[in-house]
């Protein structure tokens, strides 16, 4: 008891001193989230050696010495599996890490040397990062705080087009046949939840994003509770609500409503509570590349899940007593991972595209005059490219190893700078690649603009 008082005194201190900060690194899933903090580590313990950080301004002055992992505050969250992911990335052959399956985190000491006058350098001082990560479907509850079940089934309705609909025409056809006034019976609605959640993950197989509750997708300790049984009831509205407030609590609507709130109060209300309101830098990491490749459906999807998303932080400036005692996030990075996957002239129209993607949260943060940046990045550089000749021209173009393990030297095609309209996917698709790690005989690992996402997240700190 007395060391668990004692570190969070000095944590308490710290962050009064400005010398720690928390960083939520948010995406949703196949965002590429694990590849992305197993590399911030890596590069950050190899500063000053093997790493190549010409972009983060503390690095390119040989100021930063390094840094080096160290228990976390909070005992009861697991570690991040930075071990694990760094042993599938040495594999033979190299792979990808796996996803994290619950809530993780990582708390580094970056020691640097400060700046005096004229570019000398200083004293040695520390900087505690603590690094959170979470699976993505997680994130997708965080709207359900806005809704309460009527408004919530209205809402999935809309967002569920016609491809979607299909992936769930056995849950369709199953909930349509009840009546919001039929007496509960406990075990068709666990079937017909289990058929809602079937067709959740049906759909994100085929690419979608906007699908909740996220805990269907991966319910963790939740598996089988009857808290996760329950679905959104096609045919009501608005419109009917007095009406559906008035039926007896035994019906369907209000067993389902009675779960869905429970669900709201006990399971997203606290997961937010206890790790969202607590960041004072963020990250949200978009595979945009990922989203043109699906098709016009699911672009649009993902436009609306991270828009409800971003909806869910507390953003704005911070003061001594808010960092003390109500963190909010005071600065933002948006990036559009898997940029290797696309050749070097086209990383402008990713950034381009992802600002068209997230625009009307971008104009609410400038509004209030969060700093934002948009870039394009690589957490770990999967391709070269190439310049070659094609029928006595030189083109642009990328040399990688598939997932399957093929060699390749490809012609990727061209990133549109906005939102393309929806009759341009009948004219042209798209076909961007997915490729495995590279093999590395060095410690180094590639990326592309990691160093210039920290010098956003983290630089003004290493001075």
């Amino acid at each position: 008891m007395r060391r668990h008082l004692t570190q969070e005194l000095h944590n308490f201190i710290e962050r009064g001193r400005d010398r720690q900060l928390r960083l939520a690194v948010t995406g949703l899933s196949r965002a590429g989230k694990t590849a992305f903090l197993t590399s911030l580590v890596h590069q950050l313990r190899h500063a000053g050696l093997e790493a190549r950080l010409d972009l983060l301004r503390a690095a390119r002055e040989g100021r930063l010495l390094g840094a080096q992992r160290v228990a976390q505050p909070d005992l009861g969250v697991p570690r991040f599996p930075y071990d694990a992911a760094m042993a599938s990335l040495d594999g033979t052959p190299p792979h990808w890490p796996a996803p994290t399956r619950g809530i993780s985190e990582l708390r580094l000491t970056i020691k640097h040397r400060t700046r005096r006058a004229r570019g000398l350098l200083g004293d040695t001082a520390t900087l505690t990062l603590d690094l959170i990560d979470y699976p993505g479907e997680w994130l997708l509850d965080l709207p359900l705080l806005e809704h309460d079940f009527l408004s919530w089934s209205e809402a999935q309705q809309t967002a569920m087009g016609n491809e979607r609909q299909r992936l769930a025409a056995t849950w369709l056809s199953s909930a349509k046949a009840l009546a919001p006034d039929d007496e509960a019976d406990e075990s068709q609605l666990a079937e017909i939840a289990g058929h809602y959640a079937d067709a959740l993950r049906a759909s994100r197989e085929a690419g979608f994003a906007d699908l909740q509750p996220g805990r269907f997708l991966l319910p963790g300790d939740l598996e089988d509770a009857p808290v996760l049984q329950f679905f959104p009831l096609p045919g009501v509205g608005e419109a009917n609500r007095a009406e559906l407030d008035a039926l007896p609590e035994t019906s369907v609507y209000k067993t389902l409503a009675r779960r869905f709130d429970h669900y709201r109060r006990h399971v997203v209300k606290p997961f937010y509570r206890e790790h969202f309101r607590r960041f004072d830098r963020q990250i949200v990491l978009v595979d945009v590349l990922g989203a043109l490749n699906a098709g016009p459906e699911r672009f649009e999807d993902l436009s609306r899940a991270l828009s409800t998303l971003m909806r869910s932080f507390d953003y704005g400036k911070r003061s001594l007593m808010s960092r003390l005692f109500s963190p909010r996030i005071d600065r933002l990075a948006i990036a559009a991972t898997k940029a290797d996957h696309v050749t070097p002239e086209q990383h402008p129209n990713v950034v381009a595209l992802l600002e068209s993607l997230l625009a009307e949260p971008l104009k609410d943060l400038r509004y209030a005059d969060v700093p934002v940046k948009a870039l394009s990045l690589a957490a770990v550089r999967a391709t070269e490219p190439r310049e070659v000749d094609n029928d006595g021209q030189r083109r642009a173009a990328l040399r990688g190893t598939t997932l399957d393990g093929e060699d390749v030297l490809l012609f990727p095609g061209d990133v549109p700078p906005r939102l393309p309209e929806r009759g341009f996917w009948a004219r042209q698709g798209f076909d961007f690649t997915a490729f495995r790690p590279p093999l590395r005989d060095t410690p180094e690992l590639p990326h592309v603009r990691m160093d210039a996402a920290l010098d956003w997240l983290i630089g003004d700190k290493l001075t």
